[in-house]
């Protein structure tokens, strides 16, 4: 594992072969990152997914709990990081039941280099997995294509992250204000939805603390400058619910 040049985003960032994915298979496309600040890490994603030029979900959340406090950001084959994903969280709940204690970030990250590097001819996937420990605080790891593992200050990956990396190395700072921090996040996603064809939609956070989870959502119709919480989403959720159950009427009575 590398620990070195943290937060130097020359040959870790995280970028996914095209010519790797399956014939019409859905792909995140896609721009995420994670950032340590002063109390935990942040991580952030837009919403695009694609099936070749085909937009095939403008709101596809990419931030994927594992554990209460350690979540991953995934691009690549959206089926390949799903269920990469699905195991390390069942592994993962395997071990808080029999130790009887939260489990580490590094041993989430352990876990997902261990899946991605033994079936690293199979799968399209590049992960950032970030999480808040007792022993270690906030912390960042990416595994790029081929499954290798790097610790860092900050990760960004997909195909936006090729017009960010001047932007991050610019305004990046070690020991963040949560404020200042999530606006590093939304200022940089904001710029690879801009310039990046298979980013977009709106900009979904996650913050990490010794508090638990504290979601974040950002709409494009506001240059996202708007905070829309956790409340927001259970509002949304629900009507889309209610919409869904009132079609399903409709057609029962037709």
């Amino acid at each position: 594992m590398d620990s070195g040049h943290c937060g130097m985003l020359n040959e870790d960032g995280i970028h996914v072969d095209m010519d790797r994915l399956k014939k019409g298979e859905v792909n995140l496309g896609t721009s995420i990152m994670a950032v340590t600040f002063k109390d935990g890490v942040i991580l952030g994603a837009d919403s695009r997914t694609t099936t070749g030029a085909y937009i095939a979900n403008r709101v596809t959340d990419k931030l994927t709990r594992v554990h209460d406090t350690i979540w991953c950001c995934r691009s690549g084959s959206a089926a390949d990081t799903q269920a990469v994903a699905d195991v390390v969280q069942y592994q993962l709940g395997l071990f808080a039941m029999h130790s009887g204690k939260p489990p580490m970030t590094q041993t989430a990250a352990s876990i997902f280099q261990e899946l991605c590097y033994a079936n690293k001819d199979q799968l399209s996937a590049g992960l950032i997995i970030a999480g808040w420990d007792e022993r270690f605080g906030g912390q960042v790891y990416s595994i790029p294509l081929g499954g290798s593992l790097h610790k860092q200050k900050y990760a960004i990956g997909g195909s936006g992250s090729t017009y960010i990396y001047g932007y991050c190395d610019a305004n990046w700072r070690e020991g963040m204000e949560e404020a200042d921090a999530v606006n590093f996040v939304k200022g940089a996603l904001r710029e690879a939805i801009r310039w990046d064809g298979s980013s977009g939609g709106v900009i979904r956070m996650v913050v990490l603390t010794r508090k638990g989870a504290d979601r974040h959502l950002y709409l494009p119709d506001t240059d996202y400058a708007v905070t829309y919480g956790a409340y927001y989403l259970r509002i949304s959720l629900r009507f889309a619910s209610c919409s869904l159950n009132v079609i399903i009427v409709l057609f029962a009575c037709a």
